[in-house]
């Protein structure tokens, strides 16, 4: 079993990579790598020079955790330039080589970071040994929310694709009279961080991965922010400044650089209303799930205070 106290029947296949994501097409992968595209880079006045470099940063993880959110951040920054679609080099198209993967990348000058994301690769066995192999000190970056919230906002992605799919009730039990969670359903799986952060540790040391808190992304962009310029040794530029909070969507957006008053927010498929979840399944997920954060918490030196935000509803 993967918890005390749950039984739980998780095949060996169980952890493989979410065929639900979305796949980047390499069409969209050369755009974004090409002069003058938005995905290019910081900002899109930024001029095409420079060299095409391997990225020093990646943000790993994890899907639905606020991911996007941080990539578009951090590219308000004038020294990081970043691919603004998924290359998912290191889970499915690490058969086309390194060369391929600079490729995509966008030109940068000396003393800039070139960063990409893909959140698929933290739940991906093979990522972090080929990631180590290109470069050993690459910096990693992980994007976590509690596990709970976050499974239902993968589900509830995926219905907005796939309205006729089983509820989200339905899906999470291997057996709803006896309790036994489905641990292999990727909406689930991806929550069981301290399983997959073993899988990194073995290959980078800690002070290499820096964990995000996806809650205090949306309640303290700035003071996120401020920590992962600090972890890629870069001054501190995105601030204050540069958020405001959408009451609609109910999350910061950030506001364009000085010569546009308009502010950029993320897509529709952001901010979507969560499905109505029946609270003796979420009592039972947040029991499977509290072993896990635990040892996630002791494993990071981070408590993300799941558990206490949960009892505060």
């Amino acid at each position: 079993p993967l918890a005390p106290g749950e039984g739980i029947t998780a095949q060996s296949g169980a952890f493989e990579r979410d065929p639900q994501e979305s796949s980047t097409t390499d069409e969209e992968l050369s755009r974004a790598g090409s002069p003058g595209s938005r995905g290019g880079g910081g900002s899109s006045t930024t001029p095409d020079y420079g060299e095409k470099r391997l990225p020093q940063a990646l943000i790993i993880g994890v899907k639905k955790g606020g991911t996007r959110a941080l990539l578009e951040a951090i590219r308000a920054h004038p020294d990081v330039r970043a691919v603004g679609t998924e290359p998912h080099f290191f889970d499915r198209n690490y058969e086309k080589g390194l060369e391929w993967y600079r490729n995509v990348m966008p030109k940068t000058l000396d003393g800039q970071i070139t960063m990409e994301k893909t959140p698929s690769y933290f739940v991906t066995n093979e990522a972090p040994r080929r990631i180590h192999s290109m470069a050993k000190d690459t910096k990693l970056i992980v994007v976590v929310r509690n596990p709970v919230t976050r499974a239902i906002s993968d589900y509830t992605q995926t219905l907005s694709k796939k309205p006729e799919i089983p509820t989200f009730e339905v899906l999470a039990f291997k057996n709803r009279t006896l309790g036994l969670i489905d641990a292999s359903w990727s909406a689930i799986r991806i929550g069981i961080y301290a399983l997959h952060l073993e899988n990194w540790l073995q290959y980078f040391p800690l002070s290499q991965i820096l964990f995000v808190s996806g809650e205090r992304l949306i309640t303290d962009p700035a003071g996120e922010m401020a920590k992962v310029q600090d972890f890629l040794g870069l001054k501190r530029i995105v601030t204050e400044k540069h958020f405001y909070f959408n009451k609609t969507k109910g999350f910061p957006c950030l506001k364009k650089p000085e010569d546009s008053s308009a502010p950029r927010c993320l897509g529709k498929s952001k901010g979507r209303t969560h499905p109505k979840i029946d609270p003796d399944v979420i009592h039972r997920l947040r029991k499977f799930y509290k072993p896990f954060n635990v040892m996630f918490y002791q494993m990071t030196g981070q408590d993300f205070q799941w558990e206490q935000e949960e009892s505060d509803k």
